[in-house]
């Protein structure tokens, strides 16, 4: 693509700034100037440094918990600054949200509580937001939150490329660690041609689970945990654990966002688990290193996807696996 004074301009909040120059580099510009504080009270003081006036702009933050803030505080870092390119007269903003915070808070479970998700998708649309791109979204449903264009991509066929490059590719049983996780387990196996089972598991508490069987045959195989979240790692090192115990040879994990709170990382070390595959969705601190924890990052999907929406051409194509083989080896050609 060539770029002009027409082309758009990326911005980047302050929760993962690392993956928004991944995306800038990328599409081979620079990242948009904006000037971004905190008051001594803690409110939010932002001023974009750059004429956004009827261009179209693209902000790039994650809402989760990091170092520097929680997922509220990056939630209203990203309205205010979205009214800020709206007031400087934008054509079009573009919310890129790699995760999508506050996403498991999608229905009405219990009485008399929030539907959380739609009023941050409430939020977004409010504060002028024209679109969102997102990825591996916890539910479906989400999308009919917004009465604006979602589009949510999926880290699959990026996961299953780099597996696929260590080898984990014959003799695959793909489990889904709770009844949720069917859909994607499915999508997975479709890509391994493999046969997928499923672990029945019973929260008993916020960090703590239960799991009594994997109804599946996961014996002298090489089984591969599918999820789209991982918070406390509860849920999946139980099925880590219980793949093992029914006679898997060895248990490797793909998530798409690796949150890993609490005590997460113990308890991923003291599993059965062998590795896990994490996107770069969600930030980790500088240096961040870990035995068991391997990461790839999501910003040539994000990339692919700018380039798509600015072309008026379909997402859908980035769904595909073959698709992306055949990107990296013109990558490579290019080299």
């Amino acid at each position: 693509m060539e770029w002009n004074q027409q082309t758009p301009i990326l911005f980047s909040g302050t929760s993962h700034p690392d993956l928004s120059l991944q995306i800038a580099s990328q599409l081979n510009v620079s990242l948009g100037k904006v000037h971004l504080e905190q008051f001594p009270d803690g409110e939010i003081s932002c001023q974009i440094l750059e004429n956004v006036r009827g261009r179209s702009v693209f902000v790039v933050q994650s809402i989760a918990q990091t170092l520097d803030g929680s997922p509220n505080d990056h939630l209203m870092e990203l309205l205010i600054l979205v009214d800020a390119l709206k007031r400087a007269s934008a054509r079009r903003i573009v919310a890129i949200i790699p995760y999508f915070g506050y996403s498991r808070q999608d229905r009405k479970d219990k009485p008399r509580v929030p539907i959380t998700a739609r009023l941050v998708a409430n939020l977004l649309e409010t504060a002028g937001v024209d679109r969102v791109l997102t990825m591996d979204l916890h539910a479906d449903q989400l999308q009919g939150f917004f009465d604006i264009p979602l589009d949510n991509l999926y880290a699959r066929p990026v996961l299953s490329l780099a597996l696929q490059k260590w080898g984990i590719e014959d003799d695959v049983v793909v489990v889904a660690p709770d009844i949720g996780g069917i859909r994607l387990a499915r999508a997975f196996a479709n890509h391994f041609g493999g046969h997928i089972a499923i672990v029945d598991k019973k929260r008993t508490g916020a960090e703590t689970v239960e799991v009594s069987t994997v109804i599946g045959d996961v014996k002298d195989k090489t089984v591969l945990l599918t999820d789209d979240i991982c918070s406390t790692a509860g849920t999946l090192a139980a099925a880590a654990n219980v793949c093992t115990q029914f006679g898997a040879k060895r248990v490797i994990a793909a998530i798409t966002h690796g949150l890993l709170v609490g005590k997460a990382l113990e308890k991923i070390s003291n599993s059965s688990i062998e590795f896990i595959l994490l996107s770069d969705s969600v930030p980790r601190e500088p240096g961040f290193h870990h035995e068991k924890i391997r990461i790839i990052s999501a910003a040539g999907l994000f990339a692919e996807a700018v380039r798509c929406i600015l072309q008026d051409t379909s997402i859908s194509s980035l769904f595909d696996l073959e698709n992306w083989r055949e990107k990296e080896k013109k990558q490579l050609s290019n080299h």
